[in-house]
């Protein structure tokens, strides 16, 4: 059986372009010999459980991956736990991790230790985000600022492609369902009961 190398791609929200990313890894990939199989994901780097992801995780557990390649180590994920966990097990089934913008590779202890490096960095990056957010939430508090809520009545355009993609999902987590098909979990469940 060939094995492939996966090409992931990730951005965070679904207002966020994947196109930069997939512009250079396209050029990368057009040099390779293997297979090439795209994942690509609109989900928060703050856990592993995403969809594409899951998908890739699938193939490396059935042997089909040789090796990913990222635009850059953060795509992966933006935990160091997460991270090197991951690291660890690829190295263990010797499928490569080749990271364009970092310019390492994981087959190198070189590429591990910057690899290491590297993911305490995102992990830091994303704590320091989420500190000078809640110290901007505070000052807009003080400040009388609210938020949140919507507002009685108001009425959320939903396209028949997510209502059938949330029917197809229903029996996963509704946050999870919410998140991939981009609608509000009140608007999630109002679909699933309106079977």
């Amino acid at each position: 059986m060939s094995k492939h190398i996966a090409v992931y791609v990730r951005v965070s929200t679904t207002n966020q372009d994947q196109r930069s990313q997939v512009a250079d890894l396209e050029k990368w990939a057009a040099s390779q010999d293997s297979e090439i199989v795209w994942y690509k994901d609109k989900f928060s780097g703050k856990t592993m459980d995403r969809p594409a992801w899951n998908r890739l995780l699938k193939a490396i557990e059935e042997k089909k991956v040789s090796q990913i390649a990222v635009w850059r180590l953060d795509r992966l994920g933006r935990t160091a736990k997460g991270l090197t966990a991951l690291f660890d097990e690829l190295t263990s089934k010797k499928i490569g991790l080749f990271s364009l913008k970092d310019s390492l590779d994981l087959k190198t202890p070189a590429g591990r230790l910057m690899a290491n490096v590297l993911a305490s960095v995102a992990a830091y990056e994303t704590e320091v985000r989420a500190e000078r957010v809640q110290a901007g939430q505070a000052i807009a508090k003080a400040n009388g600022k609210t938020w949140g809520g919507s507002q009685p009545g108001r009425l959320i355009h939903v396209t028949s492609e997510q209502k059938a993609q949330v029917i197809a999902m229903e029996g996963q987590k509704i946050a999870v369902i919410a998140r991939t098909v981009g609608l509000s979990r009140p608007t999630v469940y109002r679909l699933l009961g309106q079977q």
